[in-house]
This record gives C-alpha cells, structure tokens and sequence, in this order.
C-alpha cells in the first residue's frame, strides 16, 4: 500500500492551497453548520486582517465584520472541512500584511459617532419652535 495515495481529508488540500487570500481581502466565508440532523450553509462576510502560517496545514485566517454596531471576528482553519467554500469579493491595495490597526481605527470613528449623538438632543430641544397658545375669545 503506497502511503502517498491515502486521502485522508474530505476537503480538496490542493484547491485551498491555491487560493490566493491576502489581508485587505473583503470575502465571503460559507461555513457548514450542523443543527440536529440537518447541515446548512452560513455565509461570514468581511475583511480578511491576518494570515497565518503561509499554506501549512495549520493556516489560519482572521475575517473582521461588523454586525449590529459592533465589530465580530473569527479565525477560519484554512482546511478546516467545515468550510464549504471561499468568495473573494474585492482585493483593496494595502501596505501592512497584518491589518490590527482597523480595530483602533474603527473604535475612534465609533466613538466619533457617540460624541455626534450626546451633542443632538441639545440642540435639538433649542430649535424646535414652542407651540402657539391659544387664546379664547370671549
């Protein structure tokens, strides 16, 4: 028995190996999930931040969205047979390989945001004009 021709994994090593996932990648991430008896497909859609460990069997990648205000990641085994397929969607142009940076820079445009909200009610009291009395006639 030749060694070399056992398959072991259920996934297609030689595809994941070629796909070319880079930080700065908006992709979309379809994931098996297994309720009960049934399997269904759920989509993690965002921006790749970080690659680990090249094409080794322990890749890793960590994919950032923000979900309801606030920012959700998860790290994906590269062959993990759980992972049923893998969309890029956009390729921006980046200049660091490992994107950690958009966490700090997405909490200071949130709290930029909470700072416009606190400032609204003041000012919104101040404009609204006050209701006419009226006066019976007698």
């Amino acid at each position: 028995m030749n060694i070399a021709n056992i398959k072991i994994s259920p996934i297609n090593v030689e595809q994941r190996k070629k796909t070319d996932l880079r930080a700065g990648d908006t992709v979309k991430v379809w994931q098996k999930i297994k309720e009960g008896d049934k399997t269904r497909l759920q989509a993690f859609e965002g921006l790749v931040l970080v690659r680990k460990h090249g094409s080794e069997p322990g890749a890793t990648f960590t994919v950032r969205k923000v979900a309801s205000g606030v920012g959700v990641e998860k790290i994906f085994p590269l062959y993990s047979p759980t992972i049923d397929k893998i969309e890029i969607l956009r390729r921006a142009k980046v200049r660091r390989a490992k994107l950690y940076h958009i966490r700090k820079k997405a909490a200071k445009e949130i709290s930029r945001q909470m700072r416009r909200i606190q400032q609204m009610p003041a000012q919104a009291v101040e404009e609204t004009p006050e209701a006419p009395t009226e006066t019976p006639i007698e």
